[in-house]
């Protein structure tokens, strides 16, 4: 019996730290790979439950596009702490009546998608028009490129998360390992669209931009929990700071290709939504040798070689002057 049961004999090939062998199920089969790489360290009691919220009145989805196209005020400082610490949680992104009206339009395209720990589905951009606007929103774009210091960028994908009440953890990784771009000029978002106090599980980051050079020596392991293992206890021996703070509504994080970080179980009695999206400097390529690693990511990239420009009709433009949304 395989040592993982969502590993086909190809992708199980070889030793444990080869992922050389590209990803051959689908991206449920590799969510569900993913998250059994984390060491959960165990039951950890009774589910904690927490009160509905109350929100009244809801926008329209007209509102919410309208919101999303305004300018956001960047703390001062705050392309500084990124460039220092790898990654900044910024406040109040969305307004707590676009995050729930989000919350629900996601929990509907969410209904049919098979993770058992982690539903996850990509590229719905696509197909929701409210998706497709929060996702290409020139509040999010900008707020990247000023971060990342660039004036043009790249979608690579969307990601609607949820992870479900009682769910592990996810293991600790930096994404510079998982997309299949030669650039470091990458950036993630993490939009959850409830607040996500400790019992739910916040995405947490290991401060530092450079911390990633901490770890680049441990051998992965595809099979089992041991290389989620070694980066926690290097990560403690070294003392690098982890930010681990709780997400208030309308929060939301950016972090870089090269941070570290890990997200906690969902100890509540309810699921934790997210949406999520990764964006990229214009003029980035796809590497010579994607991975298993990297999932399917030719649905994300497709008709795209190794070697060739990320530039597929699903990247589209999101800052620049050929931006969609760009009017001025």
């Amino acid at each position: 019996m395989s040592p993982n049961p969502y590993l086909s004999a190809a992708t199980e090939a070889g030793e444990a730290d080869d992922v050389g062998p590209a990803w051959d199920g689908d991206n449920d089969q590799w969510w569900d790979w993913y998250m059994s790489l984390a060491d959960d360290g165990g039951p950890a009691g009774d589910l904690v439950a927490l009160a509905a919220l109350d929100l009244g009145y809801l926008p329209d989805d007209d509102t919410i596009v309208a919101e999303l196209a305004e300018p956001y005020d960047l703390p001062p400082r705050a392309v500084e702490t990124f460039a220092e610490d790898g990654f900044i949680v910024l406040p109040d992104v969305v307004s707590p009546g676009a995050a729930e009206v989000l919350r629900r339009r996601l929990g509907g395209l969410l209904a049919d998608a098979k993770g058992s720990a982690l539903r996850a589905r990509e590229m719905i951009w696509r197909e929701d028009p409210l998706v497709r606007a929060a996702v290409l929103s020139p509040r999010i774009a900008r707020i990247c490129a000023a971060l990342l210091e660039v004036e043009a960028l790249r979608l690579y994908h969307d990601s609607a998360l949820c992870k479900e009440p009682g769910a592990g953890r996810t293991p600790w990784h930096h994404d510079a390992h998982h997309f299949p771009l030669d650039s470091h000029d990458v950036i993630s978002t993490w939009m959850p669209l409830q607040p996500v106090p400790a019992a739910m599980g916040p995405l947490s980051f290991a401060r530092g931009m450079d911390t990633w050079r901490l770890l680049a020596d441990l051998a992965f392991d595809k099979v089992g929990t041991s290389y989620d293992r070694r980066v926690a206890q290097t990560l403690r021996e070294a003392g690098a700071v982890i930010h681990d703070q709780p997400f208030a509504l309308g929060d939301v994080s950016f972090h870089s290709t090269l941070c570290f970080h890990t997200a906690g179980a969902n100890r509540t009695t309810q699921p934790r939504m997210v949406l999520g999206a990764t964006y990229f400097a214009d003029g980035a390529r796809v590497v010579e040798h994607p991975t298993m690693v990297s999932g399917d990511w030719q649905v994300f990239i497709p008709r795209t070689a190794p070697g060739e420009p990320a530039a597929s009709p699903n990247n589209p433009l999101v800052t620049g002057l050929a931006a969609p949304w760009q009017t001025e």
